[in-house]
């Protein structure tokens, strides 16, 4: 009740760390999916670099806890929605909006509310700071009009792909939604003059962020990948629109105003196998879509598919890429993971 009731005479961590720190240029990353790989990626560039980088926020530490910090120090932030709605006073010299889909909408309600708590790190901005936004992004676009914003837009078009593609040889690096990524990342970079040699040099050492799109086995004709940090369909399609002949394994607690949504011509290449709490609203999204059968838990599902690909020569991936949060049977995306992993060991996938 005390603290409803002095809401107005509350601030942020960010708006301490701001008000500490004004001077300290700021790059703050947004987004629906793929803000921590995004933040993790510059840092490794920056440092590579020699740049005194810090990496703070939803990703490392508090940037209340960094020491020995100069006016030549660069702060990498990773902001949610829920940082940025309750911010006064935080302002940052480079905003990124990476994509936007349905998410949150349990806390926000719409997705426009969603949009607007997101765009409200631009709107913050003064004149001589940089936002970037994606150019084709409806609701971004469709929020930020009428909006009084300050600061330079740069508006990315997606149009860099055979380039990053023959640039890059890290597997992991290369589906749709870490490709689109990476276009903020090349274009943060080239603000700051930093090299084609560095950039690339360093993101085919990018070792990613365990249980976010992680291959976790590479062996013959079968690949294994851990992406339990998925919790919306929208962060699931990037890697279902990228590989063939799919043991995909979905399911939880899905997200208010998710769907399904994927072009017809990748749905051939999926199997999928639900677990979880709401089986009826994954079957439903499924239906006449793509095969799918109800396995209830992660234990299950696995061993389904080791008897299934016994029989499948052709190059396969089994995908835990569930689109939903995990709080229905476990504690968070990183126990979900870490139980995935765990049963891959125990059923021996690494001995045969």
């Amino acid at each position: 009740m005390y603290l409803l009731e002095n809401q107005k005479q509350i601030i942020t961590e960010l708006d301490i760390f701001y008000k500490s720190y004004p001077e300290n240029l700021k790059i703050t990353i947004t987004g629906t999916n793929g803000k921590s790989s995004v933040c993790l990626m510059l840092y490794n560039i920056f440092k590579s670099k020699k740049f005194d980088v810090r990496l703070v926020g939803n990703i490392g530490k508090s940037p209340l806890e960094e020491k020995k910090i100069n006016n030549k120090t660069i702060f990498i932030i990773e902001a949610s929605s829920y940082q940025i709605s309750y911010n006064k006073y935080f302002k940052t010299d480079y905003a990124a909006i990476l994509n936007l889909n349905v998410d949150h909408l349990e806390r926000h309600g719409t997705i426009n509310r969603y949009a607007q708590a997101k765009i409200k790190l631009i709107c913050d901005q003064n004149k001589n700071q940089i936002s970037i936004i994606e150019k084709n992004n409806y609701i971004i676009n469709k929020n930020i009009l009428n909006k009084k914003i300050k600061s330079k837009i740069i508006k990315i078009k997606f149009d860099k792909m055979s380039f990053f593609k023959k640039k890059i040889k890290n597997y992991y690096l290369l589906d749709k939604n870490n490709l689109n990524n990476i276009h903020f990342v090349y274009k943060i970079s080239k603000i700051f003059k930093i090299s084609d040699h560095i950039i690339f040099k360093t993101l085919n050492l990018f070792k990613g962020l365990k249980f976010r799109k992680q291959i976790v086995l590479s062996k013959k004709n079968l690949k294994i990948i851990n992406d339990s940090k998925s919790t919306s369909f929208s962060s699931s399609n990037g890697l279902l629109s990228t590989y063939k002949n799919i043991y995909w394994i979905v399911g939880g607690m899905y997200k208010k105003g998710d769907k399904y949504i994927l072009e017809k011509k990748y749905h051939k290449n999926i199997n999928a196998y639900i677990i979880g709490l709401n089986k009826d609203y994954f079957i439903n999204q499924f239906k006449s879509k793509i095969k799918s059968k109800y396995l209830k838990n992660l234990k299950n599902a696995i061993l389904a598919i080791k008897k299934n690909i016994k029989k499948d020569l052709k190059e396969k991936i089994i995908l835990f890429s569930p689109a939903a949060a995990s709080f229905d049977q476990f504690k968070n995306f990183e126990d979900r993971g870490r139980h995935f992993n765990s049963l891959i060991k125990k059923f021996n996938f690494y001995g045969k």
